[in-house]
């Protein structure tokens, strides 16, 4: 009994998991083209998703969070620019990847970039573990000079 309540938990989170990353778009070309079409700015997240300990409590402490995915949905597109060890990743992707970071002036993980609809970045918004609200806040004030 106690192994099938651990199987629904997992089932949980895991479906929780893909519903948050449904929002995530991996495609620079796509998340350029809903920005235009939105009038949103796009907001990159450069990270190291299965690798880097910031990257991981990034995601956990504030871009799962029922707060950051309603003002997400509601401000910016979501653009994930990832750099995994272990995650499967085509080379096409990769190499798409490199360029953006290379375009942006990314040097470390995690980094948020805010992109405006002409694809010229508007500012950086680093995370110093904040909760999701004064993250929210500090993104916010970026994401208002890229409208």
């Amino acid at each position: 009994m106690r192994k099938f309540g651990l199987i629904i938990v997992a089932v949980l989170v895991a479906t929780l998991q893909a519903f948050a990353a449904e929002n995530w778009l991996t495609d620079y070309t796509q998340a350029e083209a809903q920005a235009k079409e939105t009038k949103k700015p796009i907001l990159a997240l450069f990270t190291g998703s299965d690798w880097c300990p910031p990257c991981k409590l990034l995601h956990k402490e504030v871009m799962a969070t029922p707060e950051f995915e309603k003002y997400a949905a509601d401000n910016v597109v979501l653009l994930e620019v990832d750099f995994p060890l272990k995650k499967p990743q085509t080379a096409e992707q990769k190499k798409a990847n490199a360029a953006l970071e290379k375009k942006y002036g990314v040097e470390g993980y995690p980094t948020v970039v805010i992109i405006n609809e002409k694809g010229k970045a508007v500012g950086t918004v680093e995370y110093g573990r904040e909760n999701p609200k004064d993250f929210i806040a500090k993104l916010d004030k970026v994401v208002k000079k890229a409208k």
